[in-house]
C-alpha cells in the first residue's frame, strides 16, 4: 500500500520526503539497532561496463542499484524488485555472488549481492534515482560508495 501511495505523489514531493526522512531513518537505526538487510546488483552491459547511480537522497556518492529486502521477501525477489521499480529494468538472472556484512547506522547490515548482465538501457524514475551510467571498470567516478567498492572487490575476485 505504502508504495502505491508513493507513486501516486508527484516526483518532486517525494524526492522532498526522502529527503527528509532519510536523516530520520539513519537515527531510529542507530537506536533500534535491528538488523538489516539490502540488496545490490553488479549490472554490466556487453562491453563489460558497470552500471552505477545516484540516489536523490543521502550521500551523494556513485552506487550499485539496489535496496531494502522487506520482511518475508527473498533477497533476489527484492533486487528484481529495486531493478524495475528505480531504473525500469526486467531482470530475470540474477546470479547471486555472494553476502557482505557490515553496518549500515550502526546498525547490522547483510549484504546481499547478485550479478547480471543487461542489454538495457536504464530509466531512472527521477524519484529515488536522479542518474544511472555505465562506467569502464578501469574508470569508475568519484565519489564512490564504500559498500560499492567493498562489493565491486568481492565481485572481481570471484571473477
Amino acid at each position: 500500500m505504502l508504495r502505491l501511495i508513493e507513486r501516486m505523489m508527484p516526483a518532486p514531493l517525494h524526492r522532498l520526503a526522502l529527503q527528509l526522512i532519510f536523516p530520520l531513518r539513519h537515527r531510529w537505526r542507530k537506536w533500534r539497532k535491528v538488523p538489516i538487510h539490502g540488496c545490490n546488483v553488479i549490472l554490466t552491459d556487453f562491453r563489460g561496463e558497470i552500471l552505477l547511480l545516484k540516489h536523490s537522497y543521502g550521500p551523494q556518492d556513485w552506487q550499485l542499484p539496489g535496496g531494502g529486502v522487506d520482511r518475508g521477501e527473498q533477497p533476489v525477489d527484492a533486487a528484481r524488485r529495486e531493478l524495475d521499480e528505480e531504473l525500469g529494468l526486467a531482470v530475470t538472472s540474477l546470479k547471486p555472488i555472494g553476502e557482505l556484512e557490515g553496518t549500515i547506522s550502526d546498525s547490522p547490515h547483510t549484504m546481499h549481492l547478485f550479478a547480471a548482465i543487461v542489454d538495457q538501457r536504464p530509466r531512472p524514475d527521477r524519484r529515488e534515482v536522479l542518474e544511472a551510467r555505465f562506467f569502464p571498470l578501469h574508470s569508475l567516478p568519484e565519489p564512490l560508495g564504500g559498500a560499492t567498492r567493498r562489493a565491486l572487490e568481492h565481485w572481481r575476485k570471484r571473477r
